[in-house]
């Protein structure tokens, strides 16, 4: 597949498309232990951040709003990492994938543990917890709904405020795949 977006050189950024690539590069997701590259060689974003820079307002809210997902919930490290790999594998998103399964890795998440995310077999997951995570998040990018079993059982294990950041977490990642998808982002 022939990438639609040529990579945005750092050289050639505006003010407003600076500020993005520093939020981006330099922000949260920099800090810490790098399990995916966010800057290629010649200093371009990776993944989804490139086109975050194609409209500096919108791309500086939705980094923003990435980081939050990615650092400001009340999920665990390893819930969190569940439902984003099971919304990659549901959204057929590789990039995701291939970003966040180290992450996962890094919090815990084993090889068979793994293999089961990317096979649906969510009841081999450590906790009940994780297997609602998974199973809720799947249903979210599925069929963009829960039903009223699903939604207790959600509700019931996370509260309404983690119901809220799981419908958070599989929203952001599935636009992430469809950007990743129509930009022809591998």
């Amino acid at each position: 597949m022939t990438a639609r977006l040529g990579k945005l050189a750092p050289a050639d950024l505006d003010d407003d498309q600076r500020a993005v690539y520093a939020a981006v590069a330099g922000g949260r997701r920099a800090q810490g232990p790098q399990l995916f590259p966010l800057v290629d060689a010649d200093g371009g974003l990776e993944g989804p951040f490139n086109a975050f820079l194609l409209q500096p307002r919108l791309g500086f809210a939705w980094q923003a709003l990435g980081a939050a997902v990615r650092y400001e919930t009340a999920l665990s490290d390893r819930a969190r990492e569940i439902a984003i790999l099971v919304t990659a594998v549901a959204a057929d998103a590789a990039f995701e994938w291939a970003a966040h399964e180290p992450i996962g890795r890094h919090a815990g998440l084993t090889g068979d543990e793994l293999d089961a995310l990317r096979t649906g077999r969510f009841e081999a997951l450590a906790g009940e917890l994780e297997r609602v995570v998974a199973a809720t998040a799947h249903a979210l990018v599925v069929r963009r709904d829960l039903d009223d079993e699903e939604y207790r059982r959600a509700l019931g294990m996370l509260g309404e405020a983690g119901v809220f950041e799981l419908l958070t977490i599989a929203g952001y990642y599935q636009a992430l795949a469809m950007q990743l998808r129509v930009f022809r982002v591998s």
